[in-house]
């Protein structure tokens, strides 16, 4: 399962309050409810992860778990309780970092204490079994958590069309219980929507497991002199009608900035389309490119000279004369 930040899904900081965690979710909620998009799944499983990230963030003790522990938080709690139905409760020996008291028993009057953990109490203890340890009583008895792996979290990305061509990086700031930034590499050739999988650097894992991944989720920002079909590119082309009629070499542009040189017949009309194999978009497996197709927009003259104009005289003479 893939997870999203929760505090990115409803568009707040992580300080925000309980006010305006509440006016994000509303607004989101109307903006995606079933209702108004009708038969659109996309809205649908936004609407839902938009509920599950409110009914976290809007409980005091579920967000204060979430912010300590991410997404694992209900494994967590899970451990918790797990260690409370073991014999573990609230005492008045011991201190955790919340400021909590803990006595470490097994059952009523028994006697169960734990080596090597200091005074971290529960939390402590905790994530020393959450580690693949265990606390020892004095009878030999061990905790063992079950190792999970880390939760896959998501990331959205957006690039141009010339960064999807070429590829390129991006410097990631990760929020989450463990804020960190990343380095990613994008590789040519991505689509809008397109998964790109940055293996290890998802939520942590417990008991020794190891992290999830992170998905760049990525989005293609439209480009005015390109429109993308799979890997094809496709461009308009200006050709002055002096060369249309006589022939000539016209400029094609690419998304990085370049230009190919594309040879025009004699009497080439106006919106032909001329392809340029292998000049279009990287496929994203498989190596090899799609294709570029220029289609031609005349440019005729203006501000005719009164010799131009005396040519173009003579030409309407004789095409009309030729019929």
């Amino acid at each position: 399962m893939v997870t999203r930040d929760y505090y990115d899904i409803l568009g707040v900081g992580r300080n925000a309050s309980d006010k305006e965690i509440r006016q994000a979710y509303r607004k989101l909620a109307r903006k995606f409810h079933p209702d108004v998009n009708p038969n659109d799944k996309s809205a649908e499983a936004k609407f839902k992860e938009i509920g599950e990230a409110y009914e976290v963030l809007s409980d005091a003790e579920k967000r204060a778990k979430y912010d300590r522990y991410g997404h694992n938080w209900r494994q967590i709690e899970a451990q918790e309780e797990a260690a409370r139905q073991a014999g573990f409760r609230p005492g008045g020996f011991r201190t955790d970092s919340a400021g909590a008291d803990w006595e470490w028993q097994t059952g009523p009057g028994a006697d169960f204490s734990f080596g090597g953990f200091g005074s971290g109490g529960f939390s402590e203890i905790l994530e020393e079994i959450l580690r693949g340890g265990g606390g020892r009583g004095r009878a030999g008895a061990r905790t063992r958590a079950q190792p999970t792996k880390g939760e896959d979290l998501e990331h959205p990305v957006e690039v141009s069309l010339a960064e999807a061509y070429t590829g390129t990086t991006r410097l990631l700031q990760i929020d989450g219980p463990q804020p960190r930034r990343l380095e990613v590499k994008i590789p040519a050739g991505v689509r809008d929507g397109s998964r790109v999988r940055i293996a290890g650097e998802g939520g942590p894992g417990f008991a020794g497991a190891p992290r999830g991944d992170l998905y760049l989720v990525i989005s293609l920002r439209p480009d005015p002199n390109f429109e993308r079909k799979d890997d094809d590119l496709y461009t308009e082309v200006s050709a002055p009608l002096e060369t249309l009629m006589l022939g000539g070499e016209v400029a094609v542009p690419t998304p990085k900035g370049t230009r190919l040189a594309l040879k025009v017949p004699a009497e080439t009309q106006n919106g032909k389309q001329f392809r340029l194999a292998g000049q279009g978009m990287p496929h994203l497996q498989g190596g090899g490119r799609g294709d570029l197709y220029a289609r031609i927009k005349a440019v005729l003259p203006t501000n005719l000279s009164p010799r131009e104009r005396e040519l173009f005289q003579e030409l309407a003479r004789l095409r009309k004369q030729a019929t």
